[in-house]
């Protein structure tokens, strides 16, 4: 994503100029922060569903990220579609994820949360070293068809790339798919049942193993789809969901665990807030430090942003601020 050029004192475009470039890259670097957060949307939804309902620390959801992009991308290449990958992806995805919870997580909910670290952290290694021996240490590239490898001009001089725009408008149909789900179907009545007292739900009838395979193969099918979405303007790679799952957790404690909204609402905030510092905190900073203090400071203060409002959100409201209803 493009930088903001760096403003020292003796090299300044005039006002006007300045004043028109900004305005244009920080229209830019939102969009780029929205579409972020769109990506940690995906992963944080299922990611939050499953601590949420299950009460499982699940370290493994960043290798359900790397591999929807390692099996949607291989689809897409052999197929010739990447709409045939991503589509393909959902079923492949969901039954992977309800093969692992069945085989190695469902053993870990009697357990304390250190030994589901412990275990979901062997499971990263075991999903690194599986893709590793499939696909090879080169990764995975996945072009984009040519009607979406495009720029298209949203005026005020102001060009955004196609396949931006189709992730960002991917997750808003994704985010009104989920709210339908939890809040307007049977299997969201007990979905929230079960972020809400999953005890009191498996005494009333509900069938809490069927459940929680239907939650976390949901889980992995969200997490894949973020994982392939954003492979076109990265790469497919080994490891490449952990970076991505630190700043997942953030937003879940931000926006409440076991909370659909919460998680949207504060993965849009932490996309835009982290892409925004990145950008553009060196240039505010330079209102009050000289240059090169500014230029020092600006990426060490950006790259702790996110956190430091995480720790703001968890001293004011400590259940996040979105907590599911009922939650004590």
């Amino acid at each position: 994503m493009p930088r903001h050029p760096r403003l020292h004192a003796d090299h300044r475009p005039p006002n006007g100029l300045r004043n028109a470039m900004d305005y244009v890259l920080l229209t830019e670097q939102f969009l780029n922060g929205f579409q972020l957060g769109i990506i940690l949307f995906l992963m944080a939804a299922g990611l939050t569903l499953v601590f949420g309902i299950m009460d499982l620390v699940n370290l493994a959801h960043g290798s359900m990220f790397m591999i929807g992009a390692f099996v949607g991308g291989t689809i897409a290449f052999v197929t010739g579609s990447f709409v045939l990958g991503v589509v393909l992806m959902v079923p492949a995805m969901l039954v992977i994820g309800m093969v692992v919870e069945v085989t190695t997580l469902r053993t870990l909910y009697p357990r304390d949360h250190l030994d589901q670290v412990l275990a979901t952290f062997g499971l990263i290694l075991f999903f690194n070293a599986a893709t590793r021996l499939i696909w090879g240490l080169e990764g995975l590239v996945v072009p984009l068809p040519d009607y979406l490898d495009g720029i298209v001009s949203l005026g005020f001089g102001i060009t955004y790339p196609v396949y931006r725009i189709v992730i960002i408008v991917i997750g808003l149909l994704v985010a009104f798919g989920l709210y339908l789900l939890v809040g307007k179907t049977k299997i969201g009545m007990l979905i929230r049942a079960g972020a809400s007292n999953r005890t009191m739900a498996g005494a009333l009838g509900v069938n809490i193993p069927k459940l929680f395979s239907i939650v976390f193969g949901i889980g992995a099918v969200l997490a894949g789809l973020a994982g392939l979405i954003i492979t076109p303007i990265t790469q497919a790679a080994i490891g490449m969901g952990e970076d991505v799952l630190i700043l997942a957790f953030v937003v879940i404690v931000i926006g409440g665990i076991g909370s659909i909204r919460g998680a949207f609402i504060a993965s849009i905030v932490t996309g835009v807030i982290d892409t925004l510092g990145r950008s553009f905190l060196d240039v505010v900073l330079l209102l009050f430090l000289p240059a090169n203090a500014a230029e020092s400071a600006g990426p060490a203060v950006s790259s702790m942003l996110i956190y430091i409002l995480m720790a703001a959100i968890l001293f004011f409201r400590p259940q996040g601020l979105f907590p599911p209803k009922g939650a004590g």
